[in-house]
């Protein structure tokens, strides 16, 4: 039988590779753990020259399947292992948090450490730390949840036990995140103010599922850019409620907790027709000084990212991020 020829474009390892020179990455932690090194891009960075959030969680994942990749378990599938492909499995992200002390800015040299750990019977935690080369500072962490979803029914499933028994040995009891009690994040109702955005097909992934990252982008796309501009986001935390196919309309709600700060500075105007990014932010900035008076105090707010159906609306993600001003 002939080998396929993108089976030998990808050249996939079948087995364990303790370096890969190709993405200068390497197994740490006693053969279990992934480390790689990486150069921010151009095209990585914003107008400040530091990386977006968007771009690192971009790394986390890159770094993610690179380690399933060295550790000769990857199937042809987005992450997939051999023996997820042969029950028609995929992996989902159920739930992920990221905080960031520093972001790296264009040209900087950063490494990337991962590694697997079990949360329960049916899914399995991958966490992440991004620290300097240069001095080994922790710049970023991450952890996040994965559960098993059916390929073809597209429903949630249990990890069989040959599944389990594949990616256990590579489990590692440590975590880059603390966390005793998970934050609940609330539902918004229909007067938050929201965004709508009609999905394109390089949303799409290899799993035919919106990646998870997009969602950043349509969340930040609620908060004026005038804003971003001066303040920065230290950490995020997204429950993921359902996927997101290429046919859906998604709807991206945003308000702050902050009591009465944001909403006072807004006109109700949700029968409007949709808002673009910029009418939304001159909307903010009607309300007589939004940020001069949130100067030096820290923001949260909670998003709601849902698609838009002709009867109801789909929750797709719940999302809790905590906005800082950025240091002069």
């Amino acid at each position: 039988m002939q080998t396929p020829a993108y089976q030998i474009r990808q050249n996939i390892p079948t087995k364990k590779q303790l370096v890969d020179y190709h993405r200068q990455g390497l197994i740490i932690e006693e053969g279990v753990g992934y480390r790689q090194t990486v150069v921010i891009r151009s095209y990585e960075v914003g107008s400040d020259k530091t990386a977006t959030l968007e771009s690192i969680r971009n790394l986390l994942q890159e770094t993610a399947l690179n380690h399933v990749w060295v550790s000769g378990l990857l199937n042809n599938g987005f992450g997939a292992t051999h023996e997820m492909m042969k029950n028609d499995l995929i992996r989902v992200v159920s739930r992920m948090q990221v905080q960031v002390d520093r972001y790296p800015i264009w040209g900087e040299i950063m490494e990337i450490g991962t590694w697997v750990g079990a949360p329960g019977k049916n899914g399995m935690r991958r966490d992440w730390l991004i620290r300097s080369q240069a001095t080994g500072h922790v710049f970023a962490c991450a952890t996040s949840t994965w559960v098993m979803m059916n390929q073809k029914t597209r429903r949630l499933s249990k990890m069989p036990e040959e599944v389990m028994a594949e990616i256990s040995p590579w489990f590692i009891e440590k975590q880059a995140i603390q966390e005793d009690v998970p934050e609940k994040i609330s539902k918004l109702d229909s007067k938050a103010k929201y965004v709508n955005s009609n999905l394109k097909r390089i949303d799409l992934n290899m799993n035919q599922h919106v990646n998870n990252v997009k969602y950043v982008r349509w969340m930040l796309e609620t908060i004026p850019d005038l804003f971003l501009e001066s303040h920065k986001l230290s950490s995020i935390i997204l429950e993921y409620r359902r996927e997101c196919g290429g046919s859906n309309i998604v709807q991206s709600l945003c308000e702050s907790d902050e009591d009465g700060i944001l909403n006072s500075g807004l006109k109700q105007n949700n029968d409007m027709s949709p808002l673009n990014r910029f009418s939304l932010a001159s909307e903010i900035m009607e309300g007589n000084g939004l940020l001069g008076s949130l100067d030096n105090v820290p923001l949260r707010y909670t998003h709601l990212l849902q698609t838009r159906g002709e009867t109801k609306n789909e929750e797709i993600v719940r999302v809790k991020d905590h906005m800082e001003e950025k240091a002069i």
